[in-house]
């Protein structure tokens, strides 16, 4: 039974989100500040937690920074939900390592599948270690790691799964549309210019190796590794 942590101010959204989601059969926790839901997290870790960004002590963004800093707790998948919902906030929340971003108000058969999609990607995340390589790009599952040419090269989560789906899929041409499904969940309201902006760091974070992605115009993104 997964357990979820709830870090939500508002005693009457949360408490309708911890009734649902004991109702689907999750284990549920609320946390009414974020230094409460850093210390509940640290304290017994979640399976995943969902974090509003406007709470009355620490900034959303703060918490989620902390969470992904902490080594323990840094592959705990996050779901912001918040009333934030320009496209704008949406994608900067991705960026900082979340796994989704749901908008105020939303519906909880939403919210529900939304958690089950994220709970099931995790999953995936874990499955047997493999390593991973194109170029001079090395990519470890097992330690969420990547390297060029044997220096680490620090990646958010979804740079990380992006990359990964890329690796795994070499010589494939990916449509924005099936990254968008596969790399971000079911994210179908966010542009797929979200898509070229990610596509876009991750070439400069991988310099001179991340050529190896190829833009098919029109199209979407092949990763093509050079021969052996």
């Amino acid at each position: 039974m997964a357990r979820i942590l709830i870090i939500e101010d508002e005693q009457d959204l949360s408490g309708l989100v911890e009734y649902n989601l004991r109702a689907a059969g999750f284990e549920a926790e609320v946390a009414g500040t974020g230094a409460s839901g850093l210390a509940r997290a640290r304290a017994n870790t979640p399976d995943l937690v969902l974090l509003d960004l406007m709470l009355p002590d620490l900034a959303g963004s703060e918490v989620l920074r902390m969470l992904k800093s902490d080594t323990e707790l840094r592959k705990v998948p996050v779901i912001i939900v918040s009333a934030k919902g320009q496209e704008s906030d949406r994608v900067q929340g991705l960026e900082l390592g979340a796994d989704d971003y749901v908008v105020k108000p939303f519906s909880v058969r939403e919210l529900l599948l939304r958690v089950r999609a994220v709970l099931r990607r995790a999953d995936v995340d874990e499955s047997p270690a493999a390593q991973l390589s194109a170029g001079d790009i090395q990519l470890d599952t097992s330690r969420h790691q990547v390297r060029v040419k044997g220096q680490e090269v620090v990646l958010t989560a979804l740079e990380f799964r992006l990359l990964r789906t890329l690796l795994e899929r070499a010589d494939r041409v990916q449509t924005r549309e099936v990254l968008l499904s596969d790399v971000w969940g079911i994210q179908a309201e966010i542009h797929t210019r979200t898509v070229d902006t990610h596509i876009k760091r991750l070439r400069e974070k991988l310099g001179p190796a991340g050529d190896i992605i190829e833009t098919v115009r029109g199209v979407g993104y092949k990763l093509s590794p050079p021969p052996r």
